[in-house]
Parts: structure tokens; C-alpha cells; sequence
């Protein structure tokens, strides 16, 4: 089947926005694309005519509309686990008082498909819809490690290991190694591994075949939260986890 190259190159458009970089010129888009400006043009004006682009009064610079917004929640709302899992997300922030997270695998990357806020909680810098390392985080470990072991090598034949603090995985030999740890313990935890100063947790969501569907996790501050809470933070998640799993198999979640 033939690939329509303009709208692979709107896309690619599309992707050149994240958290980091909310607004481009033109001109920034024109070189990252390595497009002619005439042509990036083009794209632009079709992606705003949808919705899918707007432009900055302001500054004349192309940031994401307001279209993949709702197209995002579209999608989020018919995925079933996320609609089971609000209460326990609800749950553990409310007692612990941190960040909890709903993730799931997207291809070489986990991504949130939802959060709640705890009372405590400083960190914020996740959101919905944000892709993660699955080497760095503990939500990404979790995902990975129960995978096949074809899958397993084949996604890291192709995976970059990118080195985000002093305490990142940074090659497959001791990833393989965590991965096992994991599987044993049936928990994984980011120690600083993502970003210094945060601790993560998270303990996977299985279906009525045993297969993992998602991951939840709880994020902390090294600096609040020590090892003795952190462990008491962790047994809280393996048992919310675990009715979190049995009301997935129980609604037949796939």
C-alpha cells in the first residue's frame, strides 16, 4: 500500500510539539522538517483549516489546537481500564498524598492514560497523554518486563537508552537484569533513575488471562518520603494493584 507523503509529513509536524516545545516559527518547523518554507506552509494552513495547528496572535508561532485535545479524550474514553482504575487512582492519593499514575505500552514508550494528584505532591511535571523511557521509569519497567521475550528483543534491538540522571540504566545486559528482578518481586521501582530527587513505584494491572494491560504507579520526593515510608507506599499499591486486577478480570477488561 502506497505511504501519501503529505500526510506523513503533517504529522511529522504534529510530533515536533511536546512539553519542551510548545510554540515554533515557520522558519523552525521549515528546518526541522528539512521543508521548503512554501511547503511548510501548506501543511500549516491545511492543519489549521482542521483545527489541528493554531496560530499565536501574539507571536505569529504554530503551537497544537485544540482538535487533538478532544480527539485525545476521545480515545482516552474508550479505553475501559482507565474508567475502572479512577477510584484506585483516587484512593492512593488520597492516602498517601502523591502522584498517582495510570500507564500503558505505546510501541517503544509508556504513556499516561491518566493521574491524580495527591495533597503532598510537588511534582509536576507528568500529564495525560505524556510518553515515558521505559528503561528510567518504573511504569516502563513494569510494561517491558512482562512482555514476551521476542517482543522483549525486538523492541530493544531498536531502543535508545538515553541517559537522563547519574543512576539511568543505560545498557540492555543491565536492563535484562532489572527486568528479571521485577518480574520476581512483581513491582519496579525508578530509583532517581528519571529524574533527581523522584522515586517511583508501580506494580502491574493483569486481565483474566494473566497478561498485563497497565501499569499503576506512585511518584515521590526522595526528600519527603524516606525508605521505610517509601515500603509502606508499596505494600498500599501492590493491594490496590491487586483489586484494581481483580475488577479488571472481573469486567473482562482485554
Amino acid at each position: 500500500m502506497p505511504i501519501i507523503q503529505s500526510v506523513v509529513r503533517a504529522l511529522g509536524i504534529l510530533d515536533l510539539f511536546d512539553e519542551h516545545t510548545t510554540e515554533l516559527k515557520i522558519t523552525d518547523i521549515s528546518a526541522r522538517m528539512e521543508l521548503h518554507k512554501s511547503t511548510v506552509h501548506s501543511l500549516l494552513k491545511t492543519l489549521q483549516e482542521s483545527h489541528y495547528i493554531e496560530q499565536n496572535p501574539e507571536n505569529g508561532k504554530y503551537r497544537l489546537g485544540m482538535k487533538l485535545v478532544e480527539r485525545g479524550n476521545l480515545v482516552i474514553s474508550t479505553i475501559d481500564i482507565s474508567k475502572i482504575a479512577k477510584k484506585y487512582l483516587s484512593d492512593l492519593s488520597k492516602e498517601t498524598g502523591q502522584t498517582s499514575h495510570l500507564g500503558i505500552l505505546d510501541g517503544d514508550a509508556g504513556v499516561y492514560i491518566d493521574k491524580k494528584e495527591g495533597e503532598k505532591a510537588i511534582i509536576r511535571y507528568s500529564r495525560i497523554g505524556k510518553r515515558i523511557p521505559l528503561h528510567s521509569t518504573a511504569i516502563g519497567k513494569i510494561l517491558l518486563a512482562y512482555q514476551s521475550e521476542e517482543h522483549v528483543n525486538q523492541l530493544l534491538d531498536r531502543y535508545t537508552f538515553n541517559q537522563l540522571t547519574e543512576k539511568t540504566i543505560i545498557n540492555r545486559e543491565e536492563l535484562m537484569k532489572e527486568l528479571t528482578e521485577v518480574k520476581k518481586q512483581e513491582h519496579a521501582i525508578d530509583n532517581q533513575e528519571n529524574e533527581q530527587g523522584v522515586r517511583c513505584i508501580a506494580v502491574p494491572i493483569k486481565n483474566q488471562k494473566n497478561e498485563v494491560l497497565a501499569a499503576i504507579s506512585i511518584s515521590t520526593l526522595v526528600s519527603t518520603v524516606d525508605d521505610q515510608k517509601l515500603h509502606e507506599y508499596l505494600l498500599l499499591l501492590k493491594r490496590i494493584g491487586d483489586q484494581l486486577s481483580e475488577e479488571v478480570r472481573y469486567g473482562y477488561v482485554t
